[in-house]
């Protein structure tokens, strides 16, 4: 009874609503290569965590939405504010330009370069110095009832977690969405199983409950944010 809803080509919608999974039943791995013993995963999306620990919860959702701006090569658009304030910017960066010392601002010593190895360099600086805290105060406040893909519920602090909204269908009964996290130490993106609804799982649904209960963390529907 739900139909999914459909964003143009070219769209953040539409790049989350395509990304790739890893084949049905691949466990959620952490960064150092160890399998998550929590079975929290319906899916597991087909995207490097790389070998350290960083891309954790926001930094993943940084991770998405950073690269489908570079899929689209809207370079000028790849920008976030690190803890301290510092609006990291990645067209200063493959200019060459690298933080400094106190990270507040630029210096010199790196390479120009638009490849998507020294991208992902320029997202490790982000995932080390932004978080759940400074990603909060970037996004913009959002009502439950205008949910859309690309949405994140997110609470700011140490600790904080956000998951985004990865796909929306509608129907009589309101909204249902898929969520996709990481977490902490810094692991797969995973697409999130609803352990409180076994029928719709891993949908969600806005009209369910008061509170959106996802498997490691709960969030107020206050708490529902978008992009700029």
């Amino acid at each position: 009874g739900y139909t999914r809803k459909s964003y143009a080509a070219g769209t953040f919608g539409n790049y989350l609503q395509q990304l790739p999974l890893k084949p049905f039943g691949t466990l959620t791995k952490y960064y150092n290569g160890e399998t998550k013993p929590s079975k929290v995963a319906a899916a597991v999306i087909d995207i490097s965590v790389g070998n350290s620990d960083l891309q954790q919860c926001a930094d993943a959702i940084m991770r998405l939405r950073a690269e489908w701006l570079f899929k689209e090569k809207r370079f000028d658009d790849i920008a976030f504010d690190l803890t301290n304030g510092f609006n990291m910017k990645y067209s200063e960066w493959k200019q060459g330009k690298r933080l400094n010392a106190a990270c507040n601002g630029w210096t010199t010593g790196g390479a120009a370069s638009e490849s998507h190895e020294d991208f992902l360099n320029y997202m490790k600086k982000v995932f080390t110095y932004a978080g759940t805290l400074s990603l909060s105060k970037e996004l913009q406040n959002k009502n439950i009832d205008d949910l859309e893909v690309g949405d994140v519920f997110i609470q700011g602090g140490s600790p904080g977690h956000a998951v985004i909204v990865v796909d929306v269908a509608e129907g009589r009964e309101g909204k249902i969405f898929l969520l996709a996290q990481s977490y902490m130490p810094a692991q797969d993106i995973e697409i999130l199983k609803n352990l409180n609804n076994a029928e719709i799982s891993p949908w969600f649904k806005t009209s369910e409950i008061s509170i959106l209960k996802t498997p490691e963390w709960d969030f107020e529907w206050s708490q529902l944010k978008t992009w700029p």
